[in-house]
């Protein structure tokens, strides 16, 4: 199956340092866009992370200091990867959890916004959980038949996710489901926005600390404050924006927050 693309899809994954969005960094990415005409550019490239990698890690992704020692650090390679992604949609598996926003704070450390809020962003793995609830290498043998070789290297996996997605398509295109109201739908399209709105989760920040509660206010989704209106919260407690914006929140979160602190500010 020939996707059907209006711009191009970027499928990524990103190998790290850890888990933590704030304080680990990249060591490897790859990149599989597939043109709207069909033609595939893969890029992969090692990135020295300027931070030590656990052994534990390593132990993973099978990356360790020694192999990337002499690499570009990311600061060195930001400009080209964001020229590469301009005017793309995404893809990948998990992405919205972790890949895009640790690859925004990477990219906003470089002085670079890295923005979504004009693409459309396709998860296979949301896909997945929601129809079937499984893993990527489950995934891989249960729509492709096959085994994954080489998992939890970035080239392996994003190729691997690329397949599963078409062959999802195959798979649910003609699948209904039934939506909280009732209703039958057919979310399952080879259309990137109708794929975009079923497998995000939409939240004003990437990490997910700010989200839209069912009026479409930004509210708080962690702590004390939990599912409070960020505005109001701002406005009792000036204080609270001090302590985030001091604290180990993504830089991304706090570009958010102070959009809303100071859109409040203006309508004052």
């Amino acid at each position: 199956m020939k996707l059907n693309l209006k711009r191009p899809l970027v499928f990524f994954d990103l190998e790290t340092t850890g888990t933590d969005i704030c304080k680990d960094r990249i060591v490897e990415y790859s990149l599989l866009k597939v043109m709207p005409d069909g033609q595939e550019i893969l890029q992969t490239r090692r990135i020295n992370p300027t931070i030590p990698i656990p052994l534990e890690t390593s132990l993973i992704h099978n990356i360790y200091d020694e192999d990337v020692k002499d690499c570009a650090p990311f600061k060195q390679v930001a400009r080209e990867l964001d020229q590469f992604l301009k005017g793309c949609d995404l893809g990948g598996y998990n992405l919205l959890r972790f890949d895009i926003p640790l690859l925004a704070e990477e990219f906003l450390r470089c002085g670079i916004d890295f923005d979504i809020d004009n693409r459309n962003v396709v998860d296979a793995c949301r896909i997945f959980h929601q129809m079937e609830q499984r893993t990527l290498s489950a995934a891989y043998r249960y729509y492709c038949d096959k085994k994954l070789e080489n998992a939890h290297s970035a080239e392996a996996d994003t190729v691997a996710t690329y397949h599963i997605l078409m062959a999802q398509l195959d798979r649910y295109e003609h699948t209904a489901v039934e939506t909280a109201a009732g209703v039958e739908e057919f979310p399952i399209q080879n259309n990137m926005e109708q794929l975009h709105k079923f497998t995000v989760q939409k939240s004003a920040d990437l990490s997910g600390r700010i989200v839209y509660n069912n009026v479409g206010q930004e509210v708080f989704n962690f702590g004390k404050h939990k599912n409070v209106p960020v505005e109001d919260v701002l406005q009792k407690e000036p204080g609270y924006y001090d302590w985030m914006m001091k604290s180990e929140f993504p830089l991304q979160t706090k570009k958010v927050l102070t959009r809303i602190r100071l859109r409040k500010v203006q309508l004052s």
